[in-house]
């Protein structure tokens, strides 16, 4: 039980044994800095069931749990404002029981959910670029918050293998290529053909414009471009089984495959199982029938077939076209079924896919709701902005994006810049020191994406991202790596447990609230995986880590002269090293030793 539990009982019981009367609930917040105490009871919301002068009853509720609760040391009260003071002895308990837990603040009793969290889904036309570094970043980080809130999580993707976007790399690389590959070029194999797709636009522009100048309207030129033609013939040869256009297409996916799984390795992401569209564009066409028959969708004269939706809001969407040929939302509802057909124990679903995709996913979880299935009820869209840079909007077409290897390569130069700027690392050896620069450039790239709302847009900046002051991922490893080096001299035993006779003097200000900021984390860990959202976690570690900050400033550590307090100091110190450290591994984030 914690704090917030335990006070809300003794309240409940302070106001049956004070007024006979039986609250609800106990409205709590934090106590504002200016005024003394640890945790607020707003009385406002009590005088709907007890009749009198707000400051009058929290003066009786406070004095009665003064006296009756071990927890509660003293109070006052500002209006109708009960503030409490919680008693050192509650405070070292808390401590020294969380002292001895790893990974304290995850979940150690598993809940009955198992979740399966979608990231990345890239094409396999180009390389992976900033937009999908957000994405990868965001549902990886989803995905351990989820497990260490205790659920069974399964992380997945679903590859765009297919589609005319793919045959338009395939078709420059059969005019441009000369039988080029990953091993001539030396190029990665998702690099390699992302520059066909950029070849193929180049090409396709050349055409349209030949076109127009020979008389013809731009927008029939747009559709009759003889490239853009031989592509649309390609696609119908893919989907005839074409042996050897199929052939083309396993030989240049594999080289994107393997691309990519340099950039996951890179990016610290990884994923337990994968789908490729290839195989799922078909699915869902047996289910369509299913809704037929139980009333979820409705056939048009012209044989196409539709879901009402206009009673939620929205409005009528295609399941399949007259043709007989699925649409994106036949085939997510049929991978959405796949999915637990594969994995029977899944009870929900998250899909990390960027904002503009919001209508989408409404529909798509109202259909599945409506088709019956329970686990359908915990869908959810991981929604989230653009990524922009200082240099404006990216175009993949005209390859104009920022690439995700290359941003990672950045990201370590710029590290090693401000490093070497601020001397911080004379001590070390060359490789230890390229070691470090990759720790902290990719450090700030996930904690600068990371630290924002989901569904804000994002400017990234990365000089701003590496910065080792404020609101930073090098800020707090920094942070991490000097804890380090204060366990590293306490050369004594710091083992032993604390009593509270132990300090003479009591807390020192800056150690209660340190503990009071550890002691808050398995609750935001629980809101994170509540919202989906990392941003609680990192900006938490970032109020940790000021706390620390301020705690190291303003007490001796290793200068203390009386032993047991020098002990307790140094575990306190040890244990913020360890929630920093916990929590920077549910973003993602390596913590460096040494620094």
């Amino acid at each position: 039980m914690d704090l917030q539990q335990l006070l809300e009982a003794q309240v409940k019981q302070a106001v049956n044994t004070l007024f006979e009367v039986a609250l609800p609930s106990v409205e709590f917040q934090a106590t504002r800095k200016d005024f003394e105490g640890d945790i607020t009871v707003v009385v406002f919301p009590m005088l709907r069931h007890i009749k009198g002068n707000p400051v009058q009853i929290g003066e009786q509720i406070g004095a009665y749990l003064t006296e009756n609760v071990d927890e509660v040391s003293g109070y006052n009260v500002v209006k109708g404002f009960l503030n409490l003071v919680v008693s050192e002895a509650y405070y070292l308990s808390f401590f020294n029981g969380a002292r001895s837990q790893a990974q304290f603040g995850y979940e150690k009793e598993p809940t009955d959910q198992t979740l399966m969290v979608e990231y990345s889904s890239p094409n396999t036309n180009k390389p992976l670029h900033l937009g999908h570094i957000r994405n990868n970043l965001l549902g990886y980080s989803v995905a351990e918050i989820l497990k260490a809130a205790g659920n069974k999580v399964y992380k997945t993707q679903i590859i765009n293998d297919r589609g005319i976007h793919i045959c338009k790399s395939m078709l420059a690389w059969q005019r441009f290529g000369k039988g080029e590959t990953p091993e001539s070029t030396g190029l990665k194999g998702d690099k390699l053909v992302g520059n066909y797709y950029v070849a193929f636009d180049k090409a396709y522009k050349a055409e349209i414009e030949t076109l127009v100048a020979g008389g013809m309207e731009i927008e029939k030129a747009k559709k009759e471009a003889p490239i853009l033609l031989e592509a649309q013939e390609m696609l119908r040869k893919w989907e005839a089984g074409d042996s050897g256009v199929v052939q083309l297409w396993e030989t240049m996916n594999k080289w994107v495959y393997d691309g990519f799984d340099i950039t996951y390795k890179n990016l610290g992401v990884d994923f337990d199982c994968l789908y490729y569209e290839s195989n799922t564009y078909l699915l869902g066409k047996d289910f369509v029938n299913t809704g037929l028959e139980k009333g979820v969708f409705f056939k048009k004269e012209d044989g196409s077939v539709w879901c009402d939706l206009t009673d939620e809001g929205l409005d009528e969407k295609i399941v399949l076209r007259a043709d007989g040929t699925a649409v994106y939302m036949t085939q997510d509802i049929g991978t959405a079924i796949q999915r637990v057909t594969d994995y029977p124990d899944i009870t929900g679903m998250v899909y990390t896919v960027g904002n503009e995709q919001d209508y989408h996913f409404k529909v798509l979880f109202l259909i599945l709701k409506k088709l019956g299935f329970d686990w359908a009820q915990r869908l959810y869209h991981l929604s989230y902005g653009m990524v922009d840079l200082p240099s404006g909007k990216m175009k993949s077409r005209e390859g104009t994006v920022v690439d995700a290897d290359d941003l990672v390569v950045q990201m370590a130069e710029t590290a090693e810049k401000i490093s070497e700027e601020l001397g911080k690392l004379d001590a070390y050896s060359e490789a230890e020191k390229k070691e470090l620069y990759k720790t902290i450039g990719l450090g700030a790239l996930k904690y600068y994406i990371l630290k924002v709302d989901p569904k804000k847009r994002i400017l990234f900046n990365p000089e701003e991202s590496v910065d080792f002051q404020g609101n930073t991922g090098p800020f707090i490893q920094y942070t991490y790596a000097r804890i380090q080096s204060i366990l590293r001299k306490a050369d004594f035993d710091y083992t032993q447990t604390i009593a509270l006779t132990d300090l003479p003097e009591g807390f020192h200000a800056k150690e209660k609230e340190l503990i009071k900021q550890i002691e808050q984390f398995p609750e935001v860990l629980q809101m994170a995986a509540e919202q989906y959202s990392p941003a609680l976690i990192a900006n938490y570690t970032y109020d940790l880590v000021k706390e620390f900050n301020s705690f190291y400033q303003n007490v001796s550590i290793l200068g203390e002269t009386q032993e047991k307090v020098k002990v307790f100091r140094v575990q306190l110190a040890e244990k913020v090293g360890l929630v920093i450290k916990d929590a920077f591994a549910l973003l993602g984030i390596e913590v460096p030793e040494r620094m």
